[in-house]
């Protein structure tokens, strides 16, 4: 295994100019042994990976999570400490970027997903009614909405509403492209979530009385929701990133800071960087929280 990751780095092209710079004396070595440099990079750097491996193993499993998000993150800081990066410059942009861009973002990206969860109940209750029309419009609203990329239905709905006389903002326009979309993937996740229970629960819940909205609310979806959640949970982040795509239109979310406020002094990388790292933290935030509805869920089922 050593020497396959040593291979793999070497045919990676891995390069050398770190040793060079712990150890000054072997440049001229290096510089006159290109490929033997290489390979000696590559070595150690298995090596190294070999011993944090071995000493990873030694601790109890949660302190190695924890030392592998501590790990990889040092790696990730180190790799964007390579691009030269202007601190100075974030530091000045980062409180716009946050009051600004973060604050419009978690407000789209909140009432597209209270939206969008509405249209995927209602879709998954008419792609299981067997009333032909009301199957015919959730099936072509499904495939519609699925089959068109997020950003073409963002343009359609922008300036196509306008041409039959109704005039939408940029902002109303991007929660509905957002709605729309995600309802319609969210549509099967809540129709799947709602087959996935016996009909031997509809049957009972009919036995005791129950009308069938009844019998939806109290008895199959609180069943159904441990199911639902996780893709659901996948969905609610992906919309959280594809809230971007509405800086089309001008929108003054994150990515559209990002890219103006880096074009005042050419510094495009730093912005762009910064803005993925809140979108990453807002994605840590989803994922606590799903994984707290889930356990919550689960913990319902489990009694």
């Amino acid at each position: 295994m050593l020497a396959l990751v040593a291979g793999a780095l070497y045919g990676l092209g891995v390069s050398s100019a770190w040793i060079g710079r712990l150890i000054p004396a072997s440049e001229g070595f290096l510089a006159d042994n290109p490929s033997a440099a290489r390979a000696l990079s590559a070595a150690v750097i298995a090596i190294v990976i070999a011993i944090n491996w071995k000493l990873l193993h030694l601790l109890k499993r949660n302190y190695q999570i924890v030392a592998v998000w501590m790990e990889l993150f040092a790696l990730l800081m180190v790799f964007f400490h390579s691009f030269d990066l202007s601190f100075a410059f974030i530091a000045k942009k980062i409180g716009f970027l946050i009051t600004q861009g973060v604050t419009t973002t978690l407000f789209i990206s909140a009432i597209s997903i209270a939206i969008a969860t509405a249209i995927a109940l209602a879709g998954a209750i008419a792609k299981l009614s067997r009333n032909g029309v009301i199957y015919g419009l959730a099936t072509f609203y499904t495939s519609l909405f699925r089959g068109l990329p997020l950003l073409m239905q963002i343009y359609i709905i922008y300036l196509g509403l306008p041409q039959v006389g109704y005039v939408i903002g940029a902002i109303p326009a991007g929660i509905l492209a957002l709605s729309l979309c995600y309802g319609a993937y969210m549509t099967e996740i809540f129709r799947a979530g709602i087959e996935s229970i016996s009909r031997g629960q509809t049957e009972g819940a009919t036995a005791l009385g129950l009308s069938p909205s009844q019998t939806m609310g109290l008895v199959i979806l609180p069943q159904a929701m441990r199911v639902i959640i996780p893709p659901t949970g996948n969905q609610f982040i992906a919309m959280l990133k594809d809230s971007s795509l509405v800086s089309v239109v001008g929108v003054w979310e994150i990515m559209y800071l990002a890219r103006t406020q880096g074009q005042t002094e050419f510094r495009h990388i730093e912005m762009l960087i910064t803005a993925s790292m809140i979108y990453w933290i807002l994605s840590i935030s989803l994922e606590f929280l799903q994984a707290r509805i889930e356990e919550r869920f689960g913990r319902f089922n489990v009694r």
